[in-house]
């Protein structure tokens, strides 16, 4: 059998001496701060010149309340004071004035609990399971 010769392939990247060239260069806006962009660029504008040239966001119009309260137009049936009913927040002209208006659910505030209170039950709680593991272990002792 004849040996075979493997050849050992060169990389083209190490191989290829390239002189790297700089890809980018330096202008002046025109307020005088440089900016790095590309070499074909022929004008540049930084950050802050085109925050002044752009005008600011306008504002969205604050909210103004309908008058019907929270998730009306989910309920199945609502009727506001003036008797306009609506079926899923669709109005239905044809039964106006046919209903009662609907009372208004009044969402009842939880009070929040101070440290204070918080730890005042849970002195209760541990206390509570001192008392049941006391007699857990008198009764396995035979005592009690």
């Amino acid at each position: 059998m004849a040996k075979t010769k493997t050849r050992k392939r060169k990389s083209p990247f190490k191989a290829s001496k390239i002189l790297k060239t700089a890809s980018y260069k330096y202008l002046a806006c025109e307020c005088g701060r440089e900016e790095k962009v590309d070499i074909d660029a022929v004008k540049v504008v930084c950050s802050r010149c085109f925050t002044l040239m752009v005008p600011p966001p306008e504002e969205k119009a604050e909210y103004v309340p309908s008058g019907h309260p929270p998730g009306w137009h989910f309920m199945t049936e609502y009727v506001d004071k003036d008797g306009n009913v609506f079926h899923r927040g669709k109005e239905q002209p044809k039964l106006k004035g046919t209903l009662k208006p609907t009372p208004p659910k009044v969402k009842s505030k939880s009070k929040r609990r101070t440290k204070e209170e918080i730890l005042v039950e849970r002195e209760a709680k541990k206390q509570k399971a001192l008392k049941k593991a006391e007699k857990e272990r008198l009764k396995l002792l035979g005592i009690k």
